[in-house]
């Protein structure tokens, strides 16, 4: 329904070299905003965006005159996901609680992008503290269907043609989830690769902080920005040859459905015949117990998180929330203390799983189905889950088929801890060698 708008590495050049100037940026993607806002409702309101826009572009373009000595996202509009401390915007957390609340320094994420060179274009709506009740953002591939969460409208607004970059977090799968449903790039790096300082938490064990773009080429220029210690010389040590692809198989895989199954065996079978090694490996044979554990642990410090506030405001938390935090004050702490070793050990096991076995990756699936209709829910996370829980670097581009319904399905790649500059350049020949794993 929506055109894409002109992939970040692309927009990054133009706007550098003055290819295209900053201020007609600027009123384009007004312009788009003002006609499909209203249908997909992806931005938390602002009167006065666009003269804010202009004024902040302007005052850029004098700082930074010679294109030579301009930084590397300079500006590029970033929409931030509303859990996110930014100077001069409140912040609600998708809830009906005081912003008051939630005020206090910007997040070092928000500053590193400004400092870049970004735009904030605004707040993106989230779901309430980034749990599962909706807000009103729709999939711009079909607006009748959830564009998933709980970084729902950093999915959409980049998908929409909103914005080339916005960024999200992810307790579960909101990052990799949504971006698979809106047919785009999802980066979810490492644990506590992008500092979380100025980010309302949901679980400070299992929080992570990501982003959304349009091309790896632009995926790998936000990460030298967003992530501490980036090296690109890292990534030197996967030039030269393909890596080596493991199919997830197993309990975990049996999560998905049918046609999730066979999207992902298609597009498993295009990359072999482009020349990848793709085996299978059977690992995950303990997922229900991981899922259990995931649960009561991100349950019990939402919890925490909220103690300072849910007494109060109780009456304020939609339902399925208070639920979720009930439960959660409710869970043990040997339990809690269970799960978090669990995460290293997952960590662990998987990486000596992968290294023995002979490969470099893992593939899998990014959602069990296509987005669901309605709003009612964002989809499920279960296929993202081990990953975050174990803290690894998961990517997710689109997948080269779609449902039968003609929406996306993503293919999720997830490596090594703290080796995320290997996984990007991986990723990046994989999208830009073969034309069957493309949007």
């Amino acid at each position: 329904m929506y055109s894409a708008p002109a992939v970040l590495s692309d927009v990054v050049e133009m706007l550098r070299t003055d290819q295209m100037d900053l201020v007609y940026s600027i009123n384009y993607i007004c312009d788009v905003i003002d006609k499909n806002e209203p249908k997909i409702h992806a931005l938390m309101p602002e009167p006065g965006r666009r003269e804010r826009l202009i004024r902040e572009a302007r005052d850029l373009k004098r700082r930074f005159p010679d294109p030579a000595k301009r930084p590397p996202l300079y500006g590029i509009c970033v929409g931030v996901k509303d859990l996110f401390r930014a100077d001069g915007f409140p912040t609600t957390c998708g809830s009906l609680l005081p912003p008051i609340l939630f005020d206090g320094p910007e997040a070092s994420s928000v500053t590193k992008l400004k400092e870049a060179g970004a735009l904030v274009l605004g707040k993106t709506v989230t779901t309430e503290f980034a749990y599962f009740y909706p807000g009103p953002t729709r999939n711009p591939v079909n607006p009748e269907h959830t564009p998933g969460g709980s970084s729902s409208g950093s999915a959409a607004a980049v998908a929409a043609g909103f914005c080339s970059l916005a960024v999200g977090t992810q307790t579960i799968g909101s990052i990799n989830r949504p971006a698979a449903f809106c047919g785009i790039i999802g980066v979810k790096p490492s644990y506590d690769r992008i500092p979380k300082d100025g980010v309302i938490p949901f679980s400070q064990s299992a929080d992570h902080v990501g982003f959304f773009t349009q091309d790896m080429c632009g995926a790998r220029i936000v990460s030298s920005v967003l992530c501490n210690g980036w090296n690109d010389a890292l990534a030197q040590r996967g030039i030269g040859r393909k890596p080596r692809i493991a199919v997830v198989s197993g309990k975990f895989i049996e999560q998905a459905s049918g046609e999730s199954l066979k999207v992902f065996t298609d597009d498993v079978q295009a990359l072999r015949d482009f020349g990848y090694d793709v085996g299978e490996l059977v690992c995950l044979e303990d997922i229900d117990e991981i899922n259990a554990l995931h649960r009561e642990l991100i349950s019990s410090e939402m919890a925490e998180a909220h103690a300072g506030w849910f007494d109060t405001y109780r009456h304020l938390y939609r339902p399925a929330t208070v639920d979720f935090i009930e439960e959660g004050r409710a869970v043990l702490p040997e339990r809690v203390a269970l799960a978090r070793s669990k995460q290293l050990e997952i960590r662990q096991r998987l990486q000596e799983q992968l290294e023995a076995a002979g490969f470099d990756l893992f593939i899998s699936p990014t959602t069990p189905g296509e987005a669901p209709q309605g709003l009612h829910s964002t989809g499920s996370p279960i296929m993202n889950l081990p990953w975050t829980f174990a803290g690894m670097p998961t990517i997710t581009i689109p997948s080269g088929n779609r449902s039968e319904k003609g929406l996306p399905f993503g293919l999720q790649f997830s490596g090594v801890f703290n080796d995320d500059e290997r996984l990007l350049y991986w990723v990046h020949e994989i999208v830009h060698r073969n034309a069957s794993i493309k949007n």
